[in-house]
């Protein structure tokens, strides 16, 4: 499978090879956050935006708007206007602070993640009652079956291993949900499940020979002209997973200090691939003729800025991708105030034109801004 095949000559002549992106602006990193929180609030209710909607895309609980209430917590905690707390609040209210309806489907609880932020600025214990009941079935009757994903006739949701992490995008949706509810409650099986979990979904979709996750086992011997196909947007969710759970383990834990390791493995390997342009391919072995991709490149900017910040790289060596980094998500701002060349709904590399856009790569944008932020502010 190769990208370029996805398109008309003219399309990729158009829109990949000089794609006309707008200049970056002098603002802060927190004020364009905002700045584009505040355009994606606006079109909350209004999908007419986003290419691929779908039932799922209007799901309040669900994990594609889920991702930009995430990042609408990192942004209040950077400093943003009281309104976007107030926003995350309201929005859990309205869903009456419940997880998505399928209990073990780790996309549905993704949307926890805000709750049990909540919970910790002004929304109180109520917050967090429903994922607490939820995670408890889930932690005292774990799903039993394999991690090999194959979809049955009945179609995708019917997938048997859904029932655990068999995808690597659910590295990111569900394990900082489970951590943080440890530490809220002090109850430590919420932690202690998310990590055996994770290092089991680790050990069987990581390949330790290119430092990268295979989105799921579909994927282990699909090439992409002869090279292992590693989708950008879905070792963004791992690499982004990774620097929301890691601050939530103990200090000198063996879980901690593996995941470190992990982490600064990936981090390596995922600077080597970044483009001159800033971006980071669709499929990350296979950069000719790739299209800007806004996605992943928010995602691994956030999770290179928070390594610096957090003393797990040297700032020497990787804040040069970091800033590229940024000014490319910068760029990717398109006229109309959207967050252009979102890669949609999808689980390999795919097209992306400059109008694409999606509620998680607008969180994923609030994510990586506010860590370039707190990179801002410290010496150099």
């Amino acid at each position: 499978m190769n990208i370029r095949n996805l398109f008309p000559a003219a399309l990729i002549c158009a829109a990949f090879a000089t794609p006309a992106l707008a200049a970056p602006t002098a603002q802060s990193p927190v004020a364009a956050a905002v700045k584009l929180a505040d355009w994606q609030l606006a079109h909350l209710d209004d999908l007419s935006h986003i290419p691929r909607a779908t039932e799922e895309t209007r799901k309040t609980r669900g994990w594609e708007q889920a991702v930009f209430w995430v990042g609408m917590t990192a942004l209040a905690d950077a400093g943003a206007p009281p309104r976007i707390t107030e926003a995350v609040l309201a929005m859990g209210r309205r869903n009456a602070w419940r997880p998505g309806d399928n209990l073990y489907f780790a996309d549905d609880q993704a949307i926890a993640q805000a709750y049990v932020w909540a919970a910790g600025h002004g929304a109180g214990a109520a917050a967090l009652a429903p994922t607490k009941a939820a995670f408890d079935t889930v932690v005292d009757k774990p799903a039993v079956t394999t991690l090999a994903f194959a979809i049955p006739p009945e179609g995708y949701g019917a997938t048997e291993c859904l029932k655990r992490w068999c995808w690597c995008d659910a590295l990111f949706m569900a394990p900082p949900a489970f951590a943080e509810l440890s530490r809220q409650t002090g109850d430590d099986r919420y932690l202690r499940f998310a990590m055996k979990e994770f290092w089991a979904t680790t050990d069987f979709l990581y390949d330790p020979a290119e430092q990268l996750y295979y989105r799921d086992s579909r994927f282990f011997e699909r090439r992409d002209n002869g090279r292992k196909v590693f989708w950008a947007r879905g070792n963004g969710w791992v690499f982004g997973g990774m620097a929301r759970v890691i601050p939530l383990l103990g200090a000198g834990s063996a879980d901690r200090t593996r995941m470190e390791a992990l982490f600064k493995d990936m981090a390596a390997k995922v600077k080597s691939l970044q483009k001159p342009d800033g971006y980071w391919a669709p499929s990350l072995l296979a950069p000719e003729n790739s299209p800007p991709e806004t996605s992943g490149t928010a995602f691994y900017t956030y999770g290179l800025a928070w390594g610096i910040n957090q003393g797990l790289l040297p700032r020497a060596e990787y804040e040069p991708a970091v800033r590229k980094g940024w000014a490319a998500l910068e760029r990717a701002i398109q006229p109309d105030g959207r967050l252009g060349w979102v890669q949609q709904v999808g689980d390999r590399p795919d097209q992306v034109l400059p109008s694409d856009t999606q509620y998680f790569g607008v969180g994923a944008f609030l994510l990586a801004a506010t860590a370039v932020a707190e990179l801002d502010r410290k010496p150099r």
